[in-house]
């Protein structure tokens, strides 16, 4: 988020926004003490504030960071005024519900929303409303996980922050993956963590991409016909020789393939792509086409892999991608920072996950939209995603 709050200053610095949590199981409901508990939570992040010693990290790790911006974020402290958090029950006088959240205020600020408050309310309904679940074994589980990608030759990172089932568990699995690496030497590779605390206190490299909220905002603001252009390239104006991977699915990877075919040039110079909804089998075999016909040799080009994934999803993906001549990378993430089973089934079930998502729901008074790859999941303002549709000749 970092990387996408840098972005947002230099380019929209008086845009306002909204956020919109989006809870997906219907059959999953929060205690009051829950509620209770993440409200008051929400009141201590305002004594959150980089330390000297991050700030001089910062600069030395992410040369991609002016020194404007890292003073920014020195002074930068989370105003809990613009979060909202409403309990539903689910019938009158019912002791769980469903929550309403949303984070209100000017883009450069709350757009450092999403991530901490789905961990906080991760982490705090796991230790209120489901307790059914034990985190022993997870260090091993954690260590077995990275080997395995490692000696398939992987090149991985850890995405989990935002679903984790709690701070305690990222930090094991994420010092387990790094000793993971020390014990397997060879071709594959822990690239990193999107969790920049832990990438701090691990020794590791902060990773991360281009996220859809910078599509979505864009495309309200400046509209949708070539949306992806757009974003593209006021992405480059900031970071012209770092970060240039491209996240496809905004508004589905079809659509963005025919913005992307329009300039050579600029997917010559962009490193890569990222996978994150649809089938990801389909995916690869459709950018080479995309780079063939442009002339871009695949194999100087990354595709990056972060839906859904567990080791064998990612084995396999990698398989098809040596076929095919790419590099590829995976951001993998709820699978590794909460994947737990239930105590009460003797650990032969699942304990499931938070299907959650903080998404950008407007910019400056204007409805954001979110389509992806998985063509009847969209997100946002129904109009807007009718209309949207219609313009890219997508299935209603």
């Amino acid at each position: 988020q970092l990387t996408m709050q840098q972005a947002v200053l230099h380019h929209f610095p008086d845009a306002q926004c909204t956020y919109r949590f989006v809870h997906r199981d219907p059959d999953v409901y929060f205690t009051r003490a829950c509620y209770e508990q993440f409200v008051a939570s929400i009141s201590q992040f305002s004594t959150l504030a980089l330390t000297d010693a991050e700030h001089a990290w910062l600069a030395r790790t992410c040369p991609y960071f002016t020194p404007a911006y890292l003073a920014y974020l020195a002074a930068y402290r989370f105003d809990p005024a613009q979060v909202t958090v409403a309990f539903v029950p689910r019938a009158p006088g019912s002791p769980d519900g469903r929550l309403e959240i949303e984070a209100r205020g000017p883009w450069a600020e709350a757009i450092l929303w999403e991530v901490p408050l789905m961990a906080a309310l991760s982490e705090i309904f796991f230790a209120t409303a489901d307790t059914d679940w034990s985190d022993a074994g997870q260090d091993e589980r954690a260590y077995a996980k990275g080997a395995r990608l490692l000696g398939a030759g992987c090149t991985f990172s850890e995405f989990g922050t935002r679903r984790r089932r709690s701070y305690r568990v990222q930090d094991l699995v994420v010092g387990q993956l790094v000793r993971a690496e020390r014990d397997h030497p060879g071709a594959g590779r822990l690239s990193g963590t999107s969790n920049v605390h832990l990438a701090h206190k691990h020794g590791i490299a902060p990773v991360g991409t281009i996220a859809h909220e910078w599509f979505m905002g864009i495309a309200a603001m400046r509209g949708y016909e070539h949306a992806n252009s757009i974003a593209l390239d006021l992405w480059e104006e900031v970071y012209p020789s770092a970060l240039l991977l491209a996240l496809t699915d905004t508004f589905s990877t079809r659509a963005f393939f025919e913005d992307f075919a329009a300039d050579g040039a600029r997917a010559r110079r962009w490193r890569g792509l990222r996978q994150d909804s649809g089938d990801p089998f389909a995916f690869a075999p459709l950018a080479k086409e995309v780079y063939e016909r442009l002339g871009v040799d695949v194999r100087e080009k990354t595709i990056i892999y972060s839906d859904s994934l567990d080791v064998d999803k990612a084995l396999a993906l990698k398989r098809q991608c040596d076929e095919l001549g790419f590099i590829s990378t995976f951001g993998i993430g709820t699978f590794l920072t909460n994947d737990f089973t239930s105590r009460s089934s003797g650990g032969t079930e699942k304990s499931r996950a938070l299907n959650m998502v903080i998404k950008l729901a407007s910019i400056n008074g204007l409805p954001c939209i979110k389509i992806s790859d998985d063509l009847m999941k969209n997100t946002g303002d129904r109009e807007t995603v009718l209309r949207v549709k219609d313009m890219f000749g997508l299935p209603k």
